[in-house]
């Protein structure tokens, strides 16, 4: 998987970047190892290598299936892929309408400051448009000053009235057993 992406890498850098020669499309099969291989490096980018589960059957499954649990959009420069957003439909109640929540966000370190992650982001803002969507939402840890400083210069704001909560490992198996 890492050889593979060094030399995709070394094929981009002999090209240059020219962001005229992107694209952004749906994953779709075939496309397994492109989306295993972007998750990694964002899982080793934020450092959770530990919790990175994810198998090319689980993408076929989950990712690539006739009703996906969750949709991905991929990002290519000159044909190599260089970024991934994953995202699935949410609902926000009080609003009654449909809500966008963005997973992951990668754009991988060679190609950042292009201007590539806001063109995902506006992609999925336009998805979210269409379908009549109130929102687009994500998380960041909050050691990513770099991210949170790219989605602030969007107009994204920070929300403080909401704490994230999680269940999971053995609380959950004890929740679920009671």
């Amino acid at each position: 998987m890492i050889a593979k992406y060094a030399a995709e890498l070394m094929l981009v850098q002999q090209k240059g970047t020219d962001m005229a020669g992107f694209a952004i499309r749906a994953a779709k099969q075939g496309d397994e190892d492109v989306i295993l291989t972007l998750l990694y490096e964002l899982a080793v980018y934020e450092k959770l290598t530990d919790k990175f589960k994810i198998t090319r059957e689980i993408i076929r499954r989950d990712y690539l299936c006739e009703k996906p649990l969750i949709h991905c959009e991929l990002l290519f420069e000159g044909g190599i892929a260089i970024g991934i957003a994953t995202w699935y439909w949410a609902y926000a109640s009080f609003a009654a309408a449909r809500a966008l929540y963005l997973e992951d966000l990668f754009v991988r370190p060679d190609f950042r400051g292009k201007g590539y992650g806001k063109l995902l982001l506006s992609h999925l803002a336009q998805t979210a448009v269409k379908a009549d969507a109130v929102r687009v939402e994500w998380s960041v840890l909050p050691w990513n000053t770099p991210s949170i400083e790219f989605y602030e210069a969007l107009g994204a704001e920070r929300m403080t009235e909401w704490l994230i909560y999680r269940l999971s490992g053995d609380a959950l198996q004890k929740l679920g057993a009671a």
